[in-house]
Order: structure tokens, then C-alpha cells, then sequence
């Protein structure tokens, strides 16, 4: 299993990735439209910051974030989480959620051994909670990339959100209405460095196989399937790709095949 250390160096590192590719722009650049309907590159880190705020107080404060934690997810849904960075300049929104994220990493490491968090959709151990957070990273980066004709940060950082897609089977068939229809899934995807990240049964005879980036892509609902190289064999594999998402909450629009990084907003979510 995975140290809580190794897992918050690698949120980290994700924090890194990101902050090098808007670091530096002109602050037109901020107001470039991102694949999220109505969101600017500056709603996109907006958006990350507000969430990490919240998580350090779900770590710190866990009380206080029950509380209000209802009226929190309504102001998000109506748009608080943009709009306190639209308030801020560049300049000082990347010093904010600098100093945010900095903040969530040193609760974090606090936290005791056993612990479990408090968030808008279910509790999580704090390794989840740290998981939950790099893939929220990646995947609003993502959203950057796209907007600013990047590539994806491809690193065996993935393998945690594969794994989050993978383990969230489940919820996903729920968050689409649907009855989870049961029987073993495997899944074998290629990380960038060669390695194979799996699971499920190795005798699964449904299958989902590929590279890590493309998984990762549809789980965050950052591509569709078919804009993807992976192969899926069984009529299991074929619904779980349909749906799969790594993240709490509705699953929005998702994207429609052939837009590549333009897609309807999705829903205002913990992802």
C-alpha cells in the first residue's frame, strides 16, 4: 500500500505541473475559454483553490465543514467558487491557491493514521481524500491543456486516478441511474514509464485494456471513449466506459465524440 507521504508528494507534484503552465501568462491568457462551459483558464484555478480551502478545514476543522457544508456546495453550484477569483487579479489568485494548497498539504501529512474525512458526497480515509484531491488536479489541468493548446501531464501519477475510476464502478453506475449489473472486471492500462497498472481478477473475462492517459482522460469525463485508444471486451466493459468517473457527484454532459477538449460544462462538482 502506498505511504500517505508518497501520495502527498505526488499531489504536490501535480500542484507543480499545473502551476508551471499558468505561471508566466499574461493575464489575457488567464481569460482564455476552457472546455468547461462559461469557465476561464482563471475559473479553472479558481475553482481548485475554493475546493482546497474547504478540504483543509474537512481535515482540520471537520465539525465546522459538516455545518456547512450544505451551504457551501449551494454557493458553489452558484458559482462562489469562480467568483472570488474573478475578484482577484492573476497575480494574486496563483499566490492564494499557492498558499492554499501549501496549507492542504501540511494538514494532510497531520492527520492521524485512521482518520476519516468529511466531504459533500461521503466520508473517505485520508489516502482517498489525498487520491480525490491529485485527480481533481489533474483533471481541471486538464481542462487548462486543453484551453491552451497543451498536451496532458502524462506521468505515473495516473495510476492513482485509474485506480479512483476503477473503485468508484459502482458509484458511477448509480450517479447514471443505472443498476451496476455485477460480475469481475479487469483492467490493464500501460503508465508512461512502461509499467502496467492493473485490477480486478486476472481471469475477468470482461477486460479493459489501453494506455493510462486515455483511461484516466474518460474517467475524469475529459474525453469520450471513442476518442480514445482503449479496447474493452464484454458487454461489462463496454457499460463501465460508457460512465466510469473518478469523481463524486453528477456526471454532467460529458463529451460528445470528436469534440476532443470542448465540451459542455459539467456539473459543479467535488471534481
Amino acid at each position: 500500500m502506498i505511504s500517505i507521504g508518497s501520495l502527498l508528494a505526488d499531489l504536490a507534484a501535480e500542484h507543480d505541473a499545473l502551476d508551471e503552465r499558468v505561471f508566466g501568462l499574461r493575464d489575457a491568457s488567464w481569460e482564455t475559454a476552457t472546455p468547461a462551459e462559461g469557465w476561464s483558464v482563471r475559473d479553472q484555478i479558481s475553482h481548485l483553490c475554493f475546493f482546497d480551502e474547504q478540504a483543509t478545514l474537512a481535515l482540520e476543522e471537520p465539525e465546522s465543514f459538516e455545518a456547512g457544508a450544505s451551504s457551501v456546495a449551494a454557493s458553489a453550484i452558484a458559482g462562489a467558487d469562480v467568483d472570488f477569483g474573478r475578484a482577484l487579479g492573476p497575480a494574486r489568485l496563483l499566490k492564494r491557491w499557492r498558499a492554499s494548497r501549501g496549507r492542504l498539504l501540511e494538514v494532510a501529512g497531520d492527520a492521524p493514521e485512521g482518520a476519516r474525512v468529511p466531504w459533500f458526497a461521503l466520508p473517505m480515509s485520508v489516502p482517498s481524500f489525498v487520491t480525490a484531491r491529485l485527480m481533481e488536479t489533474w483533471a481541471h489541468g486538464q481542462d487548462v491543456a486543453d484551453a491552451l493548446g497543451l498536451g496532458p501531464v502524462a506521468t505515473d501519477r495516473m495510476a492513482h486516478i485509474c485506480h479512483l475510476g476503477f473503485a468508484a464502478r459502482g458509484y458511477a453506475f448509480a450517479a447514471h441511474g443505472l443498476e451496476d449489473p455485477g460480475g469481475p472486471l479487469r483492467v490493464e492500462v500501460q503508465l508512461p514509464s512502461g509499467r502496467t497498472w492493473h485490477a480486478g481478477p486476472s481471469d475477468a473475462p470482461d477486460r479493459v485494456t489501453g494506455q493510462a492517459l486515455d483511461l484516466a482522460l474518460v474517467v475524469t469525463r475529459r474525453r469520450h471513449r471513442a476518442d480514445t485508444g482503449l479496447s474493452a471486451t464484454g458487454a461489462l466493459a463496454e457499460q463501465w466506459l460508457a460512465i466510469a468517473q473518478a469523481y463524486a457527484g453528477p456526471p454532467g454532459a460529458g463529451r460528445t465524440p470528436g469534440l476532443g477538449g470542448r465540451v459542455p460544462r459539467l456539473g459543479t462538482t467535488t471534481a
